[in-house]
């Protein structure tokens, strides 16, 4: 007589086991926690960021990286009283609350990884021979930023690409499925998040006070430059994010102005208004209170906090009588991390779904272009 046994729904064979897990790389900048690790910092945002734009050499980025390290210790120390970054802390608990979502849809099936653009021991080469070392065959490449450009989602593809070029020099490559999620600038319910979080903010602390109609509102995204060569800076998907919001409010709230944080580079051509302009031209029109929201970052990070602060600083050196709300990023918000979550499902199920693809680097041969001679 011969027995058989049913398999139960959702069993894998051993042989499927590896494959049929992903990992999720969430990437972040990350932020110094020691005021020793600035100059390298630096350095490395150079060479991702500024040579992408700037007209630098980069014999010069090491010497330039410990003159704007001086500059970073004085703001971060003196200035603002041995300030220290949340931005690692809160992007860890990002980490932690989206994969706790994701296990309660795919189980042990997914683990969520945090990598940092500029910060080891999290640098993503470090993150992703952890997750080999693992046994993961199947990514998830996740940069918890909400523009996509060359200078945010752009970077994490780099340092992606150039660290399995290192961890992928078998004849096999380990990695047997990607995936990307490139940004969420046009996702409707990050929209309505925001949309919602300045009205419960206007309500509390300024609706008995002021008139709809003197209540200015900056929503603060990440300056772009115009020209980099060549590469997509992420000023249309920044504007387009801007406008969805800007539609949610202005009926009800009709100063509103978008507020580039960007970066003083020397002849580099950037976004305007700049958050400082853009609150100087609201007061123009009437404003008697000023909020500052940013959505164009998703954690907290130095220039959210202290960029923020200097220009409201500023503001009330000129105009003490307004009042001045600085309001945080979406961070943790137990409803964002829920529907950062959900964004992964899909390509979560196609990686379970697809199989295993194999690659092998050494079968790769450089294609020269052939001209045709006519005799």
């Amino acid at each position: 007589m011969v027995t058989t046994s049913e398999i139960p729904e959702g069993y894998i064979g051993e042989s499927k086991k590896q494959s049929e897990r992903v990992a999720v790389l969430l990437m972040g900048y990350g932020e110094v926690e020691s005021y020793e690790d600035f100059a390298n910092y630096n350095e490395q945002a150079l060479n991702l960021l500024t040579a992408k734009f700037a007209p630098v050499p980069h014999w010069l980025y090491p010497p330039l990286a410990k003159i704007l390290a001086a500059f970073d210790l004085h703001e971060w120390q003196h200035q603002h009283d041995h300030f220290i970054s949340p931005h690692n802390e809160i992007f860890e608990r990002q980490r932690a609350g989206i994969e706790k979502s994701l296990q309660e849809k795919w189980g042990e099936r997914v683990s969520v990884f945090k990598a940092f653009n500029f910060c080891a021991p999290h640098l993503p080469k470090q993150v992703l021979a952890k997750i080999q070392a693992e046994g993961f065959e199947k990514i998830l490449i996740y940069p918890l930023l909400v523009v996509d450009s060359i200078f945010t989602s752009g970077i994490a593809i780099e340092q992606v690409n150039e660290a399995l070029l290192e961890l992928g020099k078998d004849s096999e490559h380990w990695v047997k499925g990607i995936r990307y999620i490139p940004s969420f600038y046009n996702q409707p319910a990050y929209i309505d998040l925001i949309t919602r979080l300045v009205e419960e903010k206007i309500q509390e602390k300024l609706a008995s006070t002021y008139l709809p109609s003197q209540i200015g509102i900056i929503l603060l995204n990440h300056g772009c430059p115009h020209e980099a060569k060549g590469f997509t800076s992420g000023i249309d998907e920044s504007q387009k994010l801007y406008e969805a919001v800007r539609e949610n409010l202005i009926s009800r709230y009709p100063l509103i102005s978008v507020g580039w944080l960007n970066h003083q580079t020397p002849l580099i051509k950037w976004t305007q208004p700049n958050a400082e302009l853009a609150a100087k031209n609201l007061l123009g029109l009437g404003a008697r209170a000023m909020i500052f929201m940013p959505i164009g970052f998703a954690t907290e990070n130095h220039e959210t906090l202290l960029d923020v602060g200097h220009i409201i600083h500023q503001l009330q050196h000129i105009n003490s009588e307004i009042a001045y709300i600085q309001m945080s990023c979406v961070n943790e918000h137990p409803e964002f991390c829920q529907m950062v979550a959900g964004w992964a499902d899909n390509l979560i199920a196609d990686l379970l779904g697809q199989e295993a693809v194999t690659v092998n680097p050494s079968l790769a041969q450089v294609h020269h272009h052939n001209h045709g001679h006519h005799h």
